[in-house]
């Protein structure tokens, strides 16, 4: 399959290696705002063509767009992308509510072309082997899962600039670009929650620099912390009766031990992973066109439009808001 690239970010440019390395995909152009970007971005990563008006990479010939622009603009592009037959690979978040996540996925199945969003974490083996475990810690009790990242942005932001990721004005916020991980895990693992309810920690500019969330259960809570200024260093666990699982990062995890309460051992359950995690992602979304799987399309979809709901919902609920809401 061959792609383009919407984006000249760091993310962008993970991407691009992990599909390298994967080996199937041909990166055929590169989109960017500015001429001088788009030139260096294209020559750095072996781009046959580079582009910075958005209609040239909309009628090139790459079968699918890979979305990496900032958060505000994810819907807009990959809804233009969708209108011009394109499969589309969007990074997280996909779109910043319920509705918008309903209309990509109405438009996709209308120009029948599949839409991924970038969730890697939950693609990777050690995820698979987290959820075939999970049932040995007998009935869950409480989940604690923390992605606290102190984000190099955070220097430039105390310096008096504003970064994207900290500006609402692009949808930015720890909430939108951390906490959508433990919580996209959550609802992968456990279904829709009863209720979340987010406790925010402001920054000047009133956006979230870090926050707390709690999702309740019918048997459990589920408490999220999320960061950009800050990091942590303590494990994520999962609580059961008969025992405990442990992983150390959400996003990868690369360890993952098992605590049997009645023998008290411990069991190591984690693989070695490639180093490039974003390959296994990369294969789901490559299985999904060619075999043409509208079941994981719809599966995957409303897990988004889950995500959306709530990280929408609890926004509001806080008075977070974005551009057009």
């Amino acid at each position: 399959m061959k792609f383009s690239t919407i984006g000249t970010s760091w993310i962008t440019e993970m991407f691009i290696r992990a599909a390298k390395e994967q080996g199937e995909l041909q990166l055929v152009s590169i989109y960017s705002r500015t001429e001088e970007a788009a030139e260096r971005f294209a020559t750095k990563n072996g781009a046959l063509n580079w582009y910075t008006d958005l209609d040239d990479i909309l009628h090139d010939e790459s079968d699918f767009v890979y979305v990496a622009s900032p958060n505000i603009l994810h819907f807009e592009h990959v809804l233009t992308c969708i209108q011009h037959g394109k499969h589309v690979f969007s990074e997280k978040p996909m779109a910043y509510t319920e509705k918008q996540v309903q209309i990509i996925k109405e438009k996709a199945n209308e120009h029948n072309v599949f839409v991924f969003e970038g969730y890697r974490h939950l693609y990777s083996p050690n995820y698979q082997i987290l959820e075939r475990n999970l049932d040995r810690v007998g009935k869950i009790r409480s989940v604690f899962m923390q992605y606290i990242q102190y984000s190099s942005k955070y220097d430039s932001f105390k310096e008096g600039n504003t970064p994207n990721v900290f500006s609402g004005k692009y949808a930015g916020g720890a909430l939108m670009d951390l906490g959508v991980y433990p919580l996209s895990m959550t609802i992968d693992l456990f279904g829709t929650p009863a209720e979340v309810h987010y406790f925010p920690v402001r920054l000047s500019n009133g956006i979230d620099g870090s926050g707390t969330l709690v999702l309740t259960y019918q048997d459990f809570n589920v408490t999220i912390m999320c960061s950009k200024i800050a990091q942590g260093t303590v494990p994520s666990e999962f609580h059961g009766e008969d025992g405990t699982l442990t992983v150390d990062h959400i996003s990868p995890i690369n360890e993952i031990t098992f605590f049997n309460r009645f023998t008290k051992d411990k069991e190591q359950l984690a693989v070695s992973q490639l180093g490039l995690d974003m390959v296994y992602e990369i294969n789901a979304f490559i299985q999904m066109v060619e075999n043409n799987d509208r079941t994981s399309f719809e599966k995957w979809m409303d897990r988004s439009k889950n995500v959306a709901k709530w990280t929408e919902k609890v926004r509001k609920d806080n008075q977070i808001v974005f551009p057009g809401e």
